[in-house]
């Protein structure tokens, strides 16, 4: 198993009706999701809203995920922005904290040339002597990381790992033959990324199918590929499931109806609809998680 593990859920952030972040309910999912398959956890990721969280908010997170779970997961902090300047006063002190590396995702809205790129993670990760997990997902950022920057990535000594939100093979394996952790960026690619050699995959869906995705990576290592597949299309609800709307909108609806009280959102995220919800809901039955009404 790689340092950060094969299984890391990308968390959510719960908050209360007021708004505020609910360190208590963090807590609870947090145990829950490492009781439930997670070898790690991703704290304020795009999951967990980071856009809307205040820095002080961020350290609170990092501490209690430590504090709650650090002597027995992984603990990686999202500190990446479109800002290198703010990533590196994110990553510096959260390093302070003791999480166990960081998630930096490609500079988003600003569209730097694979240059500026290079220069950003190459800056953040000069503070640092922990692993940097880049994460590569154009379909929000618009730019795509390309096999020629990404091998400029690997040059530098803490980039051990990325998380790959795109689909094309070639690009994929190209991580792989680099040396690099590969990462499942997107909850449907985890066993074609395993099938080129990847380590596994940073996860939304294993907020509520946690222990089968697990066994899915378990199957796969262990020789047994024709069940890992069977797995896999056994939990093709969960990735429906995400696709009823807008991450992380419908993960949390499902949350919420499993009973773990994540709260709502901030704006400009908005709660799921009826719609939505009954969707998520139908989702949950097909997996048997929810007895149908």
């Amino acid at each position: 198993m790689s340092v950060l593990g094969e299984v890391l859920t990308a968390m959510v952030t719960p908050f209360r009706p007021d708004g505020a972040v609910d360190v208590g309910a963090f807590r609870r999912l947090a145990a829950h999701l490492v009781d439930n398959g997670s070898d790690g956890l991703v704290v304020t990721g795009t999951t967990g809203e980071s856009p809307t969280l205040s820095d002080e908010e961020r350290m609170e997170l990092y501490v209690a995920a430590v504090d709650e779970v650090g002597d027995r997961a992984t603990v990686v902090a999202g500190t990446g922005t479109y800002s290198t300047a703010h990533s590196i006063h994110l990553t510096k002190e959260a390093d302070k904290l003791g999480v166990d590396g960081f998630l930096v995702v490609t500079p988003y809205y600003s569209k730097p040339p694979p240059r500026g790129i290079v220069a950003h993670f190459d800056a953040i990760a000069a503070e640092t002597d922990k692993p940097i997990v880049v994460y590569n997902i154009p379909g929000r950022v618009v730019v795509n990381i390309d096999p020629a920057t990404m091998a400029l990535l690997a040059e530098i000594p803490n980039v051990t790992a990325v998380k790959q939100a795109w689909p094309e093979p070639d690009e994929a394996r190209a991580i792989v033959d680099l040396g690099l952790d590969l990462y499942a960026g997107d909850d449907d690619l985890i066993l074609p990324f395993l099938e080129l050699g990847g380590r596994g995959g940073v996860c939304v869906h294993t907020h509520v199918v946690g222990p089968q995705v697990k066994e899915l990576v378990s199957r796969y290592r262990s020789g047994d590929a024709e069940g890992a597949r069977r797995l896999s299309e056994e939990l093709r609800p969960s990735i429906d499931l995400l696709r009823v709307a807008p991450n992380p909108i419908a993960i949390k609806a499902a949350l919420n109806l499993l009973g773990h009280e994540v709260g709502g959102h901030r704006l400009p995220l908005v709660p799921a609809t009826e719609g939505e919800v009954a969707q998520v809901r139908v989702c949950l039955e097909r997996l048997g998680l929810l007895v149908a009404a």
